[in-house]
């Protein structure tokens, strides 16, 4: 198998496993697919990190097999490619991409679908498809510019130039940056300590944010209100507000 979910610790990792680059094929997409739908419904995955391995996140698409498609198999095969990462996107877990190395077109809009992105020192980020005559498909043009700008990510689509993690951090597309030995660390401390959180709050917060970068105001407003209002017949809701008023901020424990 070229992608492989690991459990601990109430923390799924799943693994980029297809050498040396990663290269997103399809068969690797539908097991990307097939993994994020298994991560979002088991009950001992309460985060995910998603990571490449040590010396590269994912290099892109296998353009061998793209150069052998014709304009009818893509537009078959193209819908599949956007549902594998927006199975990703839609995890209602927290989500966060442990990038080393290179992470370019698809691999850089798989990073996208996570909430936060921890990159190495070393890392380098980017869209090259315009080199070959294309532009993302899996998501890059929606989500690149949703997350750092419209006219940040038409800059890196219509240049195709890869960037520094250094320059990623300022532009946004990423986090954090640490030295590349300790990237898998800090993403899975930052999971394992959200696994800890209250799920459902969790969920809802992501949802309620996404949904709001989707939609207008007044929807995003409604999908908030209705989750605010349903915690309230949460048991981690109980704890969390007892937990408060008897000993303090943040040291209640959700089950």
């Amino acid at each position: 198998m070229t992608v492989h979910l690991e459990v601990a610790e109430g923390v799924g990792t799943i693994r980029l496993d297809r050498p040396p680059m990663n290269a997103l094929d399809i068969a690797t997409q539908d097991r990307l697919k097939e993994l994020a739908e298994e991560a979002a419904n088991r009950a001992d995955v309460r985060a995910v990190v998603l990571y490449g391995g040590e010396k590269v996140f994912a290099a892109g698409a296998d353009i061998k097999e793209m150069q052998a498609m014709d304009h009818a198999a893509m537009v078959v095969r193209s819908r599949a490619l956007q549902d594998s990462f927006t199975a990703v996107a839609r995890i209602p877990k927290p989500v966060v991409a442990a990038v080393t190395g290179y992470a370019l077109g698809g691999g850089c809009e798989l990073a996208l679908c996570a909430d936060y992105r921890i990159a190495a020192d070393n890392a380098k980020l980017g869209q090259p498809e315009i080199l070959l005559g294309l532009i993302p498909g899996a998501g890059g043009t929606q989500r690149l510019s949703r997350l750092i700008g419209p006219s940040r990510a038409k800059d890196l689509i219509f240049t195709g130039r890869m960037v520094k993690a250094d320059e990623a951090l300022t532009l946004g597309l990423v986090d954090r940056v640490v030295p590349a030995g300790e990237v898998y660390t800090q993403a899975h401390e930052w999971a394992a300590k959200l696994a800890q959180g209250p799920a459902i709050a969790l969920r809802a917060a992501k949802e309620s944010i996404d949904t709001g970068l989707e939609t207008d105001i007044e929807t995003g407003l409604a999908v908030e209100r209705n989750w605010f209002a349903g915690l309230f017949a949460t048991e981690d809701r109980e704890r969390g507000m007892r937990s408060f008023v008897e000993e303090g901020p943040g040291k209640a424990k959700f089950v």
